[in-house]
């Protein structure tokens, strides 16, 4: 079931790609589109965690393998956290952690 699960997601992550839209223009549309439907009420808090957790499984499965762990996603998550805060300063990507354990598919499940 995890192989079926990923290979969706996997497949979303390639469309996404191939239609452009990993340019930053369209995460900033998609974070302030984000940050005003919540603030209208249309967005509740469990909406925005089940779309931070379909950004953070896409950037996850586009990781080498040497580095999609739990600590890197937990750093994903912190700093897609902060952004749906609002707060500007969540430093450089470079910083995210980069460990050596096997990818934990799992916890992509249900983003496709």
């Amino acid at each position: 079931m995890m192989t079926v699960v990923m290979d969706k997601q996997k497949r979303l992550h390639f469309d996404l790609t191939n239609v452009g839209l990993r340019a930053h223009a369209t995460a900033a549309g998609l974070l302030q589109l984000c940050l005003e439907l919540r603030r209208a009420g249309v967005l509740n808090e469990a909406a925005v965690e089940r779309i931070k957790d379909a950004i953070a499984c896409d950037i996850e499965v586009s990781a080498p393998r040497s580095v999609a762990t739990a600590d890197y996603r937990r750093d994903i998550k912190a700093r897609l956290d902060k952004l749906f805060a609002g707060e500007e300063k969540i430093g450089s990507a470079d910083a995210l952690a980069f460990g050596t354990d096997a990818q934990d598919d799992s916890t992509c499940q249900g983003h496709a």
